[in-house]
């Protein structure tokens, strides 16, 4: 057995030794499947190379490069080491470990080996810019504006730099002393995006006029750049000289090669940041604004969708309604201009058309949601036999799903009972207590209806007693089950769930309020009965259940 231990051991050696040159050679095939996208092949072959010559620091920045393609980043920063160890005078093998720490989240290490590389190869100068970016992600401003003076000195003075500095000068606080490197690059170079700087920093210090200028001056040289634009509007704005707003804002709005995305997102943060009495005052011109938006991109979802709820949230409630149709229209096969559509009926209330739009959501996205709105539209359209097939459409459609069918038995029960047909109804509730003996609606419902009439009370009772333990806040619940005991004779023991219901929505509800009313009678607080009863009358009155 020893023998061929040995052999063994012998023969993986014999197999290891390869001559140099052909060991080079190997090394041109690894590099040309890596270049080529055969990593698979070229990190088998280099694995091997670095068992043949460990010496050889080529394989070494190979097989960490073919490793990093994998995403095994600790193995890639194992060979990445032996590389630099073996040459730390070769530029890409150390700029390789410094890109590896900042892929292991090892900040201060990659920052600490990109200042080496810039001081050992300052004829690198790209290697600043990773640096800089480096800095300027870590907060450290201060080594920020001396990469910045590096860059400078190598490369000279430059819009990016002047405007990098700027932003750094703002991030630490020094806004000011950004603004004077700014208007002193103007005084040089002057160039549309330091302008608009310089127009956003004198607006957000209330010099509106000052602003103005710097963005007028942007526009001179480039009448359609549109940070200059968007900002001399808002010099308008603030100046409430809201004629020259709406017309600055034109060529924006009406353009074709300004995204819709951007006016989109524009009339969004008009609608919800815009004082509602200025929106009310200027409508016609933000009213302007809008259409011009939409003529421009007649065909974008989401900018006729926000068009839309700009116009909802004025109170032109069914103008919104003719983008939101026009949007569900153009992209039938969208399930959020569906949607949105939808949502938009059931607010407004249209049953009719809500029913409509949504069985024919149900029909084209297979969306049960869908259906739930048309459940609802029908329940107010008081049409329980559209409720009870569109559930036993459900029931047959999705036999197994547990979730599908507690809501279809549920909402079938719900149907019957409201039709007069109390047999199917407790038929219903009872299917949907087998999937779920918890379910508090069912359970609520279902004693309520036996305890209407005068039905099993104690069976009624232990079911309502589940719910208010499970929702001890809900009125409707504690209304339940305080009238129950009412029912069973138990007026003392009820007046305390109803004090508590009043504390949770009670008042709201004209039929607790009458239970509470009468509990209290047969107490013989008669008074305090006819308070409860004449807010009951109000509720009544002001068509409130």
């Amino acid at each position: 057995m020893r023998k061929y231990v040995v052999a063994l051991l012998l023969l993986c050696t014999w197999q290891v030794v390869v001559p140099a040159q052909e060991v080079d050679a190997n090394l041109v095939d690894a590099v040309s499947f890596y270049t080529n996208g055969q990593n698979k092949k070229a990190r088998k072959l280099l694995k091997t190379l670095s068992i043949a010559q460990p010496e050889n620091d080529a394989v070494w920045y190979y097989l960490s490069l073919s490793a990093l393609k994998d995403r095994d980043i600790e193995a890639a920063c194992e060979a990445s080491a032996k590389a630099v160890a073996l040459d730390s005078t070769n530029y890409w093998y150390r700029y390789t470990a410094a890109r590896l720490s900042m892929l292991q989240n090892k900040e201060d290490e990659g920052i600490a080996r990109y200042e080496a590389l810039v001081k050992d190869f300052p004829d690198k100068d790209g290697t600043w810019y990773e640096l800089l970016d480096l800095y300027l992600k870590n907060q450290k401003y201060e080594q920020a504006l001396k990469a910045l003076d590096e860059i400078e000195k190598q490369r000279g003075l430059s819009e990016e730099v002047v405007r990098t500095r700027y932003d750094v000068y703002t991030a630490m606080g020094r806004q000011d002393e950004g603004a004077a490197i700014l208007e002193k690059f103007n005084e040089q170079y002057s160039v549309p995006s330091v302008l608009s700087m310089l127009g956003d920093y004198y607006l957000a210090d209330y010099k509106d006029s000052l602003a103005l200028v710097r963005y007028e001056e942007a526009l001179m040289l480039d009448s359609a750049y549109l940070p200059a634009v968007l900002g001399k509007s808002e010099v308008y704005r603030h100046m409430r000289r809201y004629p020259d707003y709406f017309k600055t804002l034109e060529p924006f709005f009406s353009s074709k090669d300004v995204s819709a995305s951007s006016k989109s997102m524009y009339i969004g943060n008009l609608t919800r940041s815009l004082d509602p009495k200025i929106l009310q005052i200027h409508r016609a011109g933000f009213d302007s604004l809008a259409v011009m938006a939409g003529a421009a991109h007649p065909t974008d979802s989401t900018l006729l969708t926000t068009i839309g709820s700009y116009y909802y949230s004025t109170g032109r409630e069914k103008e919104a309604g003719k983008w939101f149709r026009q949007s569900a229209d153009l992209y039938p096969e969208s399930l959020t201009q569906a949607a949105t559509y939808v949502q938009y009926l059931q607010l407004q209330q249209d049953w009719e058309a809500l029913r409509e739009r949504s069985l024919q959501g149900y029909e084209h996205f297979n969306n049960l949601a869908f259906l739930d709105y048309a459940n609802l539209a029908s329940y107010n359209l008081e049409d329980w036999d559209s409720i009870i097939s569109n559930s036993q459409m459900m029931l047959n459609r999705f036999p197994k799903d547990k979730e599908i069918c507690l809501n279809a038995w549920t909402q079938l029960g719900d149907a019957y009972h409201s039709k007069g047909d109390n047999k199917n109804a407790y038929k219903a509730y009872k299917n949907a207590l087998k999937i779920n003996p918890d379910y508090a609606p069912v359970l609520n419902n279902y004693a309520y209806y036996l305890c209407e009439e005068g039905k099993d009370l104690k069976k009624a009772y232990n079911m309502s007693k589940k719910t208010i333990e499970q929702e001890p806040d809900n009125a409707t619940y504690l209304d339940t089950f305080a009238w129950i005991l009412h029912l069973m004779g138990k007026d003392i023991e009820a007046k305390p769930f109803f004090k508590h219901a009043m504390l949770y929505g009670g008042k709201e509800s004209a039929v607790i309020l009458r239970h509470y009313a009468t509990v209290l009678e047969a107490l013989g607080e008669a008074d305090t009965a006819k308070i409860y009863r004449s807010q009951a009358a109000r509720l009544d009155a002001s068509g409130k259940q």
